[in-house]
């Protein structure tokens, strides 16, 4: 496995990563965001009142992405047994 192997893989991995990861981080931060500017508005200072609206967002997401997020990373995984399987053989 030459350096340029290793970087293909690491770029996957991070790709895959992002895939998976990043629409829970998006949709949390957007629910935090609009969460804190209520609270702004309203001098609510409440620590708890961002919990329960970002778990429930959250779960809705995914519930909705879930099943393409694990076939990212089946993809994903058959990809880096493909590579050692190959890497055996050689």
């Amino acid at each position: 496995m030459s350096a340029g192997d290793v970087g293909a893989v690491m770029q996957r991995a991070l790709y895959t990563t992002l895939m998976v990861g990043g629409p829970i981080v998006l949709v949390s931060m957007a629910v935090g965001l609009v969460i804190s500017v209520l609270q702004a508005a309203t001098q609510i200072n409440e620590a708890t009142l961002t919990f329960v609206p970002k778990l429930l967002v959250v779960a809705l997401v995914l519930l909705m992405l879930g099943p393409a997020m694990i076939g990212q990373l089946s993809d994903f995984t058959r990809y880096i047994f493909q590579l050692v399987a190959e890497a055996g053989t050689q």
